[in-house]
């Protein structure tokens, strides 16, 4: 596995985070900011996954502020981590790409509490690169003030998800 492009890509975040006025952090807290946390770069969390067609069906999804969501199930991927078949729904949101919110085993113990996400572009072949390495936390974990969508309980995984950004300590 080549991590350059995910380093620079973890780089280019951390800059971003620590220096912009666009950034959710606050500003108290950029002047200190070292760096998000992450977990060592891991191949095993890396698939390339055919995309069972979703039913297009709308599912309405909790926010971190009570308010609510709606996306579109537009496909499912199957796969196997730690010897454990498991199975996560992509979601549209009206842009292009599908949507992952997940939550795992880590999550409230390593990791964000309320989940993480992904964000994933099709492949030419229409397959999909489900690489957890990229696994973020929403804008909500650095500030209370944003509203992010929960992970429905269908992306709730039972295994760990050993990968991406770890939690944040404010």
């Amino acid at each position: 596995m080549d991590t350059r492009p995910l380093l620079e890509f973890r780089e280019a975040k951390d800059h971003f985070y620590g220096n912009a006025l666009e950034s959710p952090l606050s500003h108290e807290t950029r002047h200190d900011f070292g760096g998000l946390d992450y977990y060592d770069p891991n191949p095993d969390l890396v698939f390339r996954l055919p995309v069972e067609p979703g039913d297009d069906s709308e599912v309405r999804v909790g926010t971190s502020d009570g308010a609510e969501r709606t996306y579109r199930r537009v496909g499912t991927v199957h796969f196997v981590v730690n010897g454990e078949a498991t199975r996560l729904t992509l979601y549209s949101t009206g842009h292009p790409g599908y949507f992952l919110p997940f939550r795992d085993s880590t999550s409230g113990r390593g990791t964000y509490g309320a989940g993480r996400y992904l964000d994933i572009e099709p492949n030419e072949d229409g397959t999909v690169t489900v690489d957890f390495n990229y696994a973020y936390n929403p804008t909500c974990a650095y500030d209370d003030a944003y509203s992010c969508p929960l992970p429905p309980v269908e992306n709730w995984l039972p295994v760990p998800i050993e990968a991406g950004e770890k939690d944040f300590a404010k």
